[in-house]
């Protein structure tokens, strides 16, 4: 509340408290006469009224002021934490993202390498993807429907590569939102990961798209022992 607000509410009780004042004193007059007396207490009182009625008047306009100053306030400050809350949903990968991209397909046609385990894609091939991606400023990745975050895993295990914990099989869809001629770029850059599969018998597309949605990360984020720090320390 402001200043002028405090200064208004002396103003109206010091006035109020000469009003009592006067009343007091005409009623105890006798000799001036008891119509006079009343008829002039009451003219005093009415412009002492309509006086205290504009100061409250005007203690009222300041309040409702200072109330519609504080909802502008409050406003603000929720829409920037929505905004700060979805921005950082965004970037944590808990939200679904659409935007110019590339679609990648991988595909070995079942096709067997006896030095990968039978695999002639692996975790690798996968993570080379992902880091080329990455190093072109993809701004958001998935695999087969596998958002992927700082913490993914991409993990071969046997005849299938896990990521995020779900296992995988070919073909392999990788979807990625950025610039789409810089994402394909990276791909197909010379002696690239897309040349390399290639030499290796594995099918390779590569889409630039206007319009691309990379899934939200449907898994659990589990803390065992980091906790927040405390006082910054």
């Amino acid at each position: 509340m402001r200043k002028s607000v405090y200064v208004s509410i002396i103003v109206v009780s010091v006035i109020l408290g000469l009003m009592v004042t006067m009343l007091i004193r005409t009623t105890g007059t006798p000799e001036t006469g008891a119509h006079f007396g009343r008829e002039q207490e009451l003219t005093i009182e009415k412009r002492l009224l309509e006086k205290n009625n504009e100061l409250l008047k005007a203690l009222a306009a300041e309040l409702q002021e200072d109330i519609d100053e504080a909802g502008r306030a409050l406003n603000e400050a929720e829409t920037a934490r929505n905004s700060e809350y979805h921005r950082i949903k965004n970037q944590a990968g808990f939200t679904d993202l659409a935007g110019q991209g590339i679609m990648v397909t991988v595909d070995d046609h079942e096709a067997e390498d006896p030095a990968h385990g039978g695999n002639i894609i692996t975790d690798t091939d996968l993570l080379k993807i992902v880091n080329d991606l990455r190093g072109a400023d993809a701004e958001a990745i998935a695999i087969n429907g596998q958002r992927i975050l700082a913490t993914s895993e991409i993990r071969e295990v046997g005849r299938h590569i896990n990521v995020n914990l779900v296992r995988l099989a070919p073909p392999y869809h990788i979807v990625a939102i950025g610039n789409s001629s810089a994402l394909r770029n990276s791909l197909e850059i010379k002696y690239g990961i897309c040349e390399d599969l290639r030499e290796r018998g594995v099918e390779v597309g590569v889409v630039e798209t206007e319009w691309v949605v990379v899934p939200a990360f449907s898994g659990n984020l589990r803390f065992e022992y980091a906790k927040q720090a405390q006082g910054g320390g």
